[in-house]
């Protein structure tokens, strides 16, 4: 079969000539047609309505295809459609009937044509002809509800308009109610034109510095003539709360090289009523390891919140050993703190250099923490020391939230796991994921970074920075550290912005690009870091309509770091989703009764139907578009496994073409855009160095047994929020061809430990874990 992309955009917008009509509308309409043989094939075609007159409660969409050989064939989403002759008529369904006034709704279907498919002319809406809008009033659109002002600091928000006006219009922000300590600082008057309207404006409120411990709060309203007014809620962060005195020690893990030393700080929580002294004493471990300097510490009234420095001391030896060591810092009455120091030794043999594979010949990095979990689960013992990577999913996670490990001691456990490994080397694995406007498109996960409030300037120096400097250790140069750059960031500015405003700020100055050069620049240039950024997924990029935009996506971001193509080592597919890596009983050219099994509703005319398919094609695609010859690509498989008793074990045999894919494929998921907690899914291939030509390793990124994402609404100070794609009472929507989620019930957060999940991946591994 042969494939020409076509696109066909008509856009025609208005509403009635009735003096009282209510209804009004723009329709737009693309299709992406392709040929199956000379003279016909087959379009998706993709249809937003929005609604610009009053709000509608219900709607009907038609018009009339140019040519009666354009068929609707049924498999359409986001609306009742149905065809006689060259009219196409589409219903809303239950869910998306009502539309507010500047709403908009996205529907549409499959199709064949034969001869030619050219775009319909005209829409209507509820009986009325689209076509000569007249301009509706605008609503100012703000980037949030509320905001946190720190006393005797200032906070940012945005504000845009939802259309263009008629004219310049003038929005002023000024506050309503509530504490007078909160004022606007700046953006009182913000000047809107009908070239500039969408464009993001920033408005700064201030907390001024007072004696009381209440955190005062203040209404905002941010409106004009001309346009729909929007409100907005500060909330004052008081500092003059009482502290509960603390010792404060950073960082409580310290690697010392052979022969030389390393530091950690110390300072109080709170001021003191008097002096404190602060001792720091040697515990058990390897006696090459002392206290150098800084051992009996001094903070006064006036000092206590300097930091003052400890300084500990390896001495050389003559063993290969990377002996550790703890030491207490301690005063009276105060609760003491552990610091770990862990020497580098200088005995071993060179630095390696950078290699081709990262993988090949070394042995995995076991997260502690994550095996000590999947270990205290019923038969978790036989994978916990399988090799998981470490995810930085906020700024938080460098250091460590709580209880768990911070960057620089995962670093500091692989130097001691590759001490006990003996000659092979050792790959740690570093997710690197908190860009500004992160998972635009989803909510599960999205994080703490916005563009609009200083998010890039903030991801460069709170985030990559600190991970560079630390992953740049000499300590850590004899560790092949695998960075995992940005899943979900590259492939939305691809599909989804046409969808959704965060993905349209992060298509800019400030977003994804510039988020991925930056981590790029800073980590390729370490010489034991590798670098590979996502590429999503077959059932994301596999349609022709955005496989080529994605491979010019990542050729544009990559070619413009300082490195060019050399700053990147390869890309990685399928991060924390659950596509087969193999369909083994068809391939995309499979026909069964002599209709291809593209046509089928799972397949939905995509060109690849698992994931090693789509990687080999990306790579082949990408190094032909300039990409470095010796390119590598990665696969998820920790979830992908689709074992179990639902596995199909050989082809179907019916001759229907639906029923065969669905009875023949191992990933059992209801929809392959399904992403959330997957029922009856299992532990895929474990992970395997270059497994295939061009693939460098199949690799376990996301840990199993980790949440996707919470199943109902969960409080939580991460900036992660519900999904309904994680509710498994949702009935989807037409991104995922408004089937039911597939989503396991009573999940945590994003993150966060789910045994119900890890013993469900567990049964069903493939190959199956005994």
């Amino acid at each position: 079969m042969t494939a020409a992309s076509v696109a066909a955009l008509g856009l025609v917008a208005g509403q009635s000539t009735a003096a009282n009509a209510a209804v009004a509308c723009d329709v737009t309409y693309t299709a992406n047609s392709w040929t199956s043989s000379p003279g016909q094939g087959g379009f998706t075609a993709n249809i937003t309505l929005k609604n610009t007159g009053d709000p509608i409660s219900s709607w009907t969409l038609a018009f009339d295809y140019p040519t009666t050989n354009q068929k609707y064939t049924p498999s359409g989403w986001g609306a009742n459609w149905s065809q006689s002759g060259a009219r196409v008529t589409g219903t809303n369904m239950p869910y998306n009937g009502s539309l507010a006034t500047g709403a908009s709704v996205s529907v549409g279907f499959n199709g064949t044509w034969t001869g030619t498919n050219p775009s319909p002319e005209t829409f209507s809406v509820n009986g009325t002809t689209c076509g000569d809008t007249t301009p509706t009033t605008p609503s100012v659109i703000l980037s949030a509800s509320s905001v946190a002002v720190n006393e005797g600091g200032t906070a940012t928000f945005t504000a845009r308009l939802s259309a263009a006006p008629s004219s310049n219009v003038t929005v002023a922000t000024a506050r309503t109610s509530g504490d007078t300590d909160l004022t606007v600082s700046s953006g009182s008057s913000l000047t809107f034109t009908p070239s500039n309207w969408s464009t993001a404006q920033t408005v700064t409120l201030a907390a001024a510095q007072d004696s009381d411990t209440t955190a005062g709060t203040a209404a905002f309203s941010v409106g004009g003539s001309g346009v729909t007014g929007a409100t907005l809620t500060a909330t004052e962060v008081d500092d003059d709360a009482t502290v509960e005195q603390a010792i404060v020690v950073t960082p409580t893990s310290v690697t010392v090289p052979e022969g030389s030393t390393g530091t950690f700080t110390a300072r109080l929580a709170a001021q003191p009523s008097s002096s404190v002294t602060v001792t720091t004493t040697a515990g058990s471990g390897d006696s090459d390891l002392t206290v150098g300097s800084g051992g009996s510490l001094t903070f006064s009234t006036s000092n206590w919140n300097t930091p003052q420095t400890v300084t500990l001391a390896a001495a050389q030896d003559s063993d290969s050993a990377n002996g550790s060591r703890t030491f207490t810092v301690a005063s009276t009455g105060l609760t003491s703190r552990t610091v770990t120091a862990t020497e580098a030794d200088d005995d071993g043999g060179p630095t390696p250099t950078h290699v081709e594979n990262p993988y090949s010949g070394a042995t995995g990095y076991v997260n502690p923490t994550w095996s000590a979990r999947a270990a205290a689960e019923p038969g978790g013992d036989a994978v916990a020391d399988t090799s998981t990577a470490v995810w930085m999913d906020r700024t938080a996670a460098i250091e460590g939230p709580g209880d768990a490990l911070s960057l620089r001691e995962h670093m500091d456990e692989a130097v001691r796991q590759d001490a006990a490994n003996g000659s092979a080397p050792l790959t740690i694995q570093v997710v690197i994921y908190n860009l500004p406007n992160r998972d635009c498109s989803a909510l599960a996960s999205n994080g703490e970074l916005r563009i609009s409030e200083n998010g890039f300037n903030r991801y460069k120096t709170e985030y990559i920075d600190p991970i560079a400097d630390i992953l740049g250790d000499s300590a850590y140069a004899n560790l092949r550290i695998v960075t995992i750059i940005e899943p979900d960031s590259l492939p939305n500015l691809v599909t989804n912005l046409d969808r959704f405003a965060d993905c349209r700020e992060a298509n800019g100055a400030g977003g994804y690009r510039d988020g991925v050069r930056y981590a790029l620049d800073q980590l390729h240039a370490i010489p034991n870091v590798y670098t590979y950024v996502d590429a999503a997924h077959h059932a994301w990029l596999g349609w022709d309509s955005n496989f080529q935009p994605s491979v010019n996506l990542f050729y544009e971001t990559v070619a413009g770091t300082a490195d060019g193509v050399d700053s990147v080592d390869g890309f990685i597919v399928n991060t924390a989703n659950y596509s087969a890596t193999v369909e083994p009983h068809f391939t995309v050219n499979t026909t069964v009764n002599g209709t291809s099994v593209r046509q089928s509703k799972w397949v939905d005319w995509n060109y690849y139907i698992d994931e090693q398919s789509f990687a080999v094609a990306l790579r082949n695609a990408l190094v032909a578009k300039g990409f470095r010859s010796g390119l590598g690509m990665l696969i998820d498989t920790s979830r992908n496994g689709w074992g179990g008793s639902a596995r199909p074990g050989g082809p179907s045999t019916a001759t229907n073409v639906d029923q065969f894919v669905d009875q023949s494929r191992v990933d059992r998921r209801i929809h392959a855009g399904n992403w959330c907690n997957q029922s009856g899914a299992g532990m895929g291939a474990r992970p395997t160095a270059a497994p295939a030509s061009g693939i460098d390793a199949y690799v376990w990124v996301k840990p199993p047994g980790e949440s996707d994402g919470a199943s109902e609404e969960i409080d939580n100070d991460e900036g992660k929020r519900f999904d309904r794609m994680c509710d498994p009472t949702y009935e989807g929507n037409d991104l995922n061809g408004n089937n039911m989620s597939g989503a396991l019930a009573d999940a945590p957060i994003s993150g966060q430990w789910f045994s119900a999940q890890f013993r469900q991946l567990l049964q069903n591994a493939y190959p199956p874990i005994n």
